[in-house]
This record gives C-alpha cells, structure tokens and sequence, in this order.
C-alpha cells in the first residue's frame, strides 16, 4: 500500500512538472468529455496522473470527479524519468 501512495505522490509530482503536456487528442475518457475550460479554471482543482503501465503507455488522469484514460508511451515514460529524478 506504501509503495502505491508513494507512486501516487510521485506522479502527482509529475503531473506539475509536466503541466501542459496531456493532448486531449490522444484520450480516452471515462467520465464527461473533454471539453475547453476557462483560464484559470484548471488550476481550481488538483490533478493527479498515475501510470498504470508505462510500457503500454496506460496513464489515468484524474481531476475533481472524472478519469481520462491516456495511451502514449512517450508520455509514461517521461513521467515516469521526473518521477525518478525528483522533478
């Protein structure tokens, strides 16, 4: 259980150092579409990524209530590279 939390914390971590980054193009959404927000309307709620499987590219994304599934491969790995590095 410590190892996920600590996984967590890191792809949070990730997810700040990355901001930006995630293409909507690219997601596969399990929740409400996703659509354009208002500047600054991002920033209201924490975002937390976590890599489900970084060889496959499998990243969940998660805001407020909704979960956006990503697959890019490039993506996992760079999260997971800031991860490991402490960005």
């Amino acid at each position: 259980m410590l190892r996920v939390a600590a996984g967590a914390g890191a792809a949070g971590i990730a997810a700040t150092a990355l901001g930006g980054v995630i293409a909507p193009a690219s997601a596969a959404t399990t929740g409400r579409a996703p659509h354009a927000e208002p500047a600054g309307a991002a920033d209201a709620e924490p975002l937390v990524l976590h890599v489900r499987d970084a060889a496959a590219g499998e990243i969940d994304v998660f805001r407020g209530l909704t979960q956006t599934r990503l697959h890019d491969r490039d993506l996992a790995a760079r999260i997971v590279r800031a991860s490991r590095s402490g960005r």
